[in-house]
């Protein structure tokens, strides 16, 4: 394997499992290929493909140079399904429990080259109904793309700045910031050795730092199937849109106290979190009005004290030039 970014002497006493979670065809499998190395005896079936190739979740282990133990998990594309995407969540734990360990890093993958749909949109929000916001504690996330980025000689930073797709740019840098700006761009198609040995060590570091970041501890099928329970016993309609036509004051009782505060949260959340984006836009909209308009006064003030300095010039261009007429005159009459 191309190698991780911790140190040589350090001794590793378990396996850290892997999640690749994202949109049909983003290119999960190449990213988990990528990770499992070219010495790799068995890798994920990957073709290029928006329909995506991957029908079951696979695990794969691998060791890194360094002696790091790494179980891969390959998943199915989410979807705008939620009831599919739940089959693939729990297919997921499923998955993972063959090994008995908890899932140490979600490695969320997005692609440069797609535009931003409602299959992309149902895998983020999924990821965060079906594991909690717990979630994002662990999130990485992969940018798949890179031999595109570098042909166009182009940064990640830039590319982000300058995309047309807002809504994409958008969902990215609000994800960006709930997992604290964990990610790692990779080249899928490079055959410079190197090139693939830096981008796994970043992703490994980044893997180092959620272990530490949770105190080492992963995310465990108790977590899940917890978050699960709840979450069937909320009236959801698809296991993610809320029956607005339901009164509260119908719910069964056991809906009240614990359950009734998730749901008010559920509301409650996307409004706060709306409203401040909108509130904070107000200012920085303000801020730059009042600088416009000082910078304005300021420029004014320049221009009336310069014009002031001309008439004044003037006035004494046009006093000297009385003083010598009348001093050539009476020279002339002498």
């Amino acid at each position: 394997m191309e190698g991780s970014s911790l140190e040589n002497n350090q001794e590793f006493t378990s396996p850290q499992t892997l999640v690749l979670i994202g949109r049909k065809g983003n290119g999960k499998s190449a990213t988990g290929n990528s990770i499992l190395g070219t010495q790799s005896t068995h890798t994920f079936r990957s073709e290029r493909s928006s329909s995506g190739v991957t029908a079951t979740c696979e695990l794969i282990k691998t060791k890194l140079e360094d002696g790091q133990m790494l179980n891969v998990i390959d998943t199915p594309g989410l979807a705008d399904s939620c009831s599919e995407n739940d089959l693939i969540a729990d297919e997921i734990i499923s998955c993972k429990n063959k090994d008995r360990d908890g899932i140490h890093a979600f490695l969320l993958v997005f692609s440069v080259r797609s535009r931003f749909s409602k299959e992309e949109e149902a895998a983020i929000n999924s990821l965060v109904m079906f594991f909690g916001e717990k979630v994002y504690d662990y999130l990485i996330v992969v940018f798949t793309g890179g031999d595109l980025l570098d042909k166009d000689n182009e940064t990640l930073t830039n590319f982000l700045h300058d995309c047309p797709d807002k809504l994409k740019v958008m969902y990215t840098m609000e994800t960006l910031s709930m997992c604290e700006n964990r990610f790692v761009l990779f080249d899928n198609k490079t055959k410079d050795e190197n090139k693939k040995s830096e981008q796994v060590k970043k992703l490994v570091s980044f893997i180092n730092t959620v272990s530490l970041k949770n105190a080492g501890k992963p995310y465990t099928s108790e977590m899940f199937n917890e978050l699960k329970e709840q979450r069937e016993k909320l009236p959801i309609l698809e296991a993610s849109k809320w029956n607005t036509g339901q009164d509260i004051s119908e719910l069964p009782n056991e809906m009240h106290g614990e359950h009734l505060n998730q749901i008010i949260e559920m509301l409650v959340e996307p409004l706060k979190e709306t409203t401040l984006s909108l509130e904070q836009q107000l200012d920085e909209e303000r801020v730059a009005r009042a600088k416009y308009e000082e910078d304005a006064r300021a420029a004014k003030q320049k221009l009336d004290e310069e014009t002031c300095c001309v008439i004044l010039e003037i006035g004494k261009l046009q006093e000297e030039s009385r003083k010598r007429t009348w001093l050539s005159r009476m020279c002339f009459i002498l």
